[in-house]
């Protein structure tokens, strides 16, 4: 089979289309013959050489994935034949691809396959941390950074399926009106507005419930101000900066909480138990047609280099996804 691979760390011309053997499925896991698979940040970081792989996963890049099952390991065999989307720790732009069953969503007629495979990792991490880690619930108010990335694309989305008030913050006033067009209830340029002032003018000086932040450095004590008492700041990423200073009297007298989470390194069975709970309370509305990612652009895997080049413009609004053809 062919999949893409980076031998070298280094920008979007390292990697590599190379000839691997198809792997196969052990118990619990199925083999996945990979219709598109979903371009995301920490791609770029393992390109880069700045986000290795955990022990036992693919060197090839990618963690997520949809296509038809042909193979299942023992306990998986009735998966054969069904269409799946899958949450995998890599080799994704491939192929084929081996993947937990338990990390696998049905994908129903109304979805493409390249609209599946852009779904797993946005709605597993906005769903564990927006929802479970900060306890987004009917009526908050929320703000989110990076509010026409795939995340935030998502975290609007799920947002208007759950109740939310979504506000994000945006790089220019086209991803602004983008935002807007897609639910957001408020977008704000960071570049030209202050989104704590923006934040508390839209809370009635409350301020928010949840931060979802990307962003990380001198984010932090900003977001923090941002924050409603009882509020939540969850970390999801560190772009601008792995290091922030912050006043702790703050996080004492308004009683906020800091949390936050990486996705790829925890176990099966925790993203086993996370699709669980997406099966039921998110998937339905997939299934009727109401939870489609929004699609940036659709690059052949042999363009995967592009497809890294697309993301790191930061020009594009929502999923980057490669197409397989085998």
């Amino acid at each position: 089979m062919k999949t893409v691979e980076a031998p070298e760390p280094g920008g979007p011309e390292a990697l590599r289309l190379v000839e691997r053997q198809v792997p196969q499925p052990g118990p619990g896991e199925v083999l996945i013959k990979v219709a598109a698979a979903g371009v995301n940040r920490p791609d770029i970081l393992q390109r880069k050489g700045l986000y290795p792989p955990p022990p036992g996963a693919p060197v090839a890049l990618g963690l997520e994935i949809a296509g038809t099952v042909v193979a299942g390991g023992a306990g998986a065999e009735e998966l054969v034949g069904q269409r799946m989307c899958a949450l995998v720790a890599g080799g994704g732009y491939a192929e084929y691809c081996v993947a937990p069953a338990g990390t696998c969503l049905q994908v129903p007629e109304v979805l493409r396959m390249t609209d599946a495979a852009a779904m797993p990792e946005t709605l597993f991490t906005v769903w564990v941390n927006l929802f479970e880690r900060g306890f987004a619930a009917d009526g908050d108010a929320v703000l989110v950074h990076g509010g026409t990335s795939g995340i935030g694309t998502m975290a609007i989305a799920l947002g208007n399926l759950f109740g939310l008030t979504v506000i994000v913050t945006c790089g220019s006033e086209e991803k602004c009106a983008k935002a807007l067009e897609l639910g957001a209830a408020a977008a704000i340029n960071y570049k030209t507005q202050d989104f704590v002032e923006e934040a508390l003018r839209l809370t009635s000086g409350r301020g928010v419930a949840v931060v979802l932040d990307m962003v990380g450095g001198d984010y932090l004590p900003r977001n923090l101000t941002a924050l409603a008492e009882e509020g939540r700041h969850v970390s999801i990423a560190v772009q601008g900066g792995a290091k922030a200073e912050l006043f702790i009297p703050l996080v004492m007298q308004r009683r906020l909480t800091l949390t936050g989470s990486t996705l790829r390194p925890r176990s099966v069975e925790f993203k086993t138990m996370v699709a669980d709970e997406i099966a039921r309370t998110v998937w339905p509305y997939a299934e009727g047609g109401r939870l489609k990612p929004v699609i940036d652009r659709i690059f052949p895997l042999d363009q995967a280099a592009e497809a890294h080049r697309r993301m790191e413009a930061g020009e594009h609004v929502g999923k980057i996804v490669l197409q397989v053809k085998v």
